[in-house]
């Protein structure tokens, strides 16, 4: 479960930001090719927060979809099948991710 170290690592970077503040809200962007399981990520953050006496803060994902271009036929299109990163216009392997990559910390609500 890869989700812990994860959570680790958001906490490594919102805690320069949070020092004598009450951390509410941490908003994280989680691709849909990071291979991350939400459930998980959001348990362990439970355990996380509590560790680095954030007790109340929430975690929100915003969920990125899959998108390639395809160097093929041009087409930029989402991906239907998280199993595949083919075009799904002309099944082409010869694609470049343009989304679905991401995971990073988007914003804070501290009080």
């Amino acid at each position: 479960m890869h989700e812990l170290s994860l959570c680790e690592a958001i906490a490594g970077v919102i805690r320069p930001y949070a020092v004598d503040k009450h951390v509410n809200v941490v908003r994280v962007q989680v691709g849909a090719l990071r291979q991350v399981v939400p459930d998980s990520l959001t348990f362990c953050w439970g355990l996380i927060r509590e560790y680095e006496s954030m007790p109340d803060a929430e975690l929100e994902l915003e969920m990125v979809p899959a998108e390639v271009l395809c160097q093929s036929c041009g087409q930029q299109s989402l991906l239907t099948s998280r199993w595949s990163v083919c075009c799904p216009a002309c099944d082409s392997g010869d694609v470049k991710v343009v989304r679905g990559n991401e995971f990073q910390v988007t914003s804070l609500d501290v009080s």
